[in-house]
């Protein structure tokens, strides 16, 4: 028998019983739908989470901090130099690495506490520089006001919390920032810092000689910001931003400048450096060659890892609650063929007395078993995809409700899609084994004797 007679015999014995093999397909679409749901689920929260820690800069950032500082010490099994015989990590090494393979950028982490002055009240906060490339962070998504128009403009971006301070409002207010940003955008602070000067290279008698004198910096605020894009720094966050290369001019005397006394006095000493690499891929060799020239480095490399398996385990998981409906759903493709056989044995009798053999009988109802498959996996894939529509709209109206940005958490890949068709085929065709190996076996002449 040929294939395309077996196909053209199996859907029509597919259309003679419509009702009770369109009840199975259904069962197969449900349990593919639940399938697909749930996977795109697990892959949308998956690309939701690496998404936000991509554009938060912590997949491909490596800081960077001297050996001579005090927390460099005691440290086993490191490449490079001791602490004692370690570089400072100054202007002069921050060229140095932003010139290595595969690095991006490198930019000093400039941060200080100083004291600003808004409608003549003074307020104590941290200030830290941003460079241009902080424009991209997740933290400026819903930031009111703009970025910074230059690399040395005075402006400076506020965040939440010290935006509060300054118009006289409780840590524990809730308000807009909308609300918050409009009486400030625009307005003026008074920064007042300590400047540290180098006499000219004439007239100092040591190299490291300087001087500390009192400045005063006016700058426009053109931002409020609800978060620090430097998140993880916990109580040094900052709650003031300015441009870096402002931050760099303006000399600001920083607690490095006092743990390195021994560097070159023409050179301002960093706390630490961030390095942003190309590619997440190459952090490792990145900090393999940072350690050589003499500094100790950290990534949260190992916390993608981390991540990606928990998210394999979710995934698996997911799979496998999944799965059950489509287990349930086999059942009743192998109850769907067991009644056809009861039903037309006197047909397969009449199949093999014209001459078809056990092959043929058992390829007509995989034929069956398999078409059965293919409509209920193309069914359930439509269902779950309509089923995670529905799930990402309802998520995004509580989210808005709740006053968050709209996400993104559910995703259909394309291989998802044809993985789930051919799951429904293979497991459809696995539970016609049994039927069809019944059919192939009956004996023609019981078969015609039937009823």
């Amino acid at each position: 028998m040929k294939l395309y007679d077996v196909a053209e015999l199996g859907l029509r014995n597919l259309r003679e019983s419509l009702l009770r093999n369109s009840l199975t397909t259904v069962g197969i679409s449900v349990g593919v739908a639940s399938l697909v749901a749930m996977l795109s689920l697990g892959i949308g929260l998956q690309r939701m989470a690496s998404r936000r820690l991509e554009k938060s800069g912590l997949f491909d950032t490596v800081i960077v901090t001297s050996r001579r500082d005090a927390r460099g010490f005691n440290r086993d099994n490191e490449e490079g130099p001791s602490p004692a015989e370690s570089p400072s990590l100054n202007e002069s090494a921050r060229q140095k690495i932003a010139q290595l393979p595969n690095v991006l950028e490198a930019y000093p982490d400039i941060r200080f506490v100083t004291e600003l002055r808004f409608n003549d009240k003074p307020y104590l906060s941290n200030v830290a520089g941003l460079p241009p490339s902080a424009r991209n962070n997740d933290a400026f998504d819903g930031m009111q006001g703009s970025f910074f128009s230059s690399e040395t403009a005075p402006e400076v971006i506020l965040q939440k919390s010290f935006a509060q301070e300054l118009l006289g409002m409780k840590p524990f207010d809730e308000p807009s920032m909308t609300s918050l940003a409009k009486p400030l955008l625009g307005k003026d602070l008074l920064m007042r810092y300590a400047e540290r000067v180098h006499p000219p290279a004439s007239e100092a008698a040591d190299a490291a000689a300087y001087s500390v004198v009192s400045r005063e910096q006016k700058l426009k605020i053109v931002g409020v910001v609800e978060l620090d894009p430097d998140s993880m720094r916990g109580p040094t966050r900052a709650r003031v931003f300015m441009p870096l290369k402002l931050a760099q001019d303006l000399h600001v005397m920083q607690p490095s400048d006092l743990r390195d006394p021994t560097g070159p006095g023409s050179e301002p000493a960093y706390g630490n450096i961030s390095v942003r690499v190309k590619d997440p891929k190459n952090v490792l060799t990145v900090e393999a060659a940072i350690k050589k020239l003499g500094f100790n480095t950290f990534s949260i490399i190992d916390a993608t890892h981390s991540m990606r398996e928990f998210f394999a385990v979710l995934d698996l998981f997911l799979g496998i609650f999944g799965s059950l409906a489509l287990a349930v759903a086999s059942i009743g493709i192998i109850n769907t063929l067991v009644m056809a056989i009861l039903e037309r044995r006197r047909e397969i009798g009449i199949m093999k007395a014209l001459g078809a053999s056990d092959v043929d009988v058992r390829w007509l109802f995989f034929a069956e078993a398999g078409a059965m498959g293919v409509f209920g996996g193309g069914l359930g894939v439509a269902l779950g995809w309509t089923i995670g529509r529905v799930i990402n709209f309802g998520t995004n109206v509580y989210l808005k409700r709740q006053h968050f940005p709209p996400e993104q958490i559910w995703f259909v890949p394309w291989w998802l899609v044809l993985a789930a068709i051919v799951f429904a085929v293979v497991v459809s065709l696995l539970s016609g084994l049994y039927p069809a190996n019944r059919a192939a076996k009956l004996d023609p002449v019981q078969a015609l004797r039937y009823e």
